[in-house]
């Protein structure tokens, strides 16, 4: 199965980074909940997939986002 890339640069960047944080805070509370959240946020970003934008029709990929990585 081909997923669609359909998160870009800028979404991506704040993907990483909310998800760091939400990993972080999910650690130091003890909160496992904000850990999950934090790392499904983190693997949306790497995978540059959101399966919740395909049904929205979502796509924040700009020209030229990802041009950097090989397909």
């Amino acid at each position: 199965m081909d997923l669609p890339k359909n998160v870009g640069d800028q979404d991506r960047n704040i993907r990483f980074a909310v998800g760091g944080l939400l990993v972080l805070a999910g650690i130091f509370t003890g909160q496992i909940i904000l850990t999950i959240l934090g790392l499904v946020a983190v693997g949306t970003a790497y995978l540059r997939t959101c399966l919740a934008y395909v049904p929205l029709k979502i796509n924040t990929m700009k020209e030229g986002d990802g041009k950097t990585e090989q397909k």
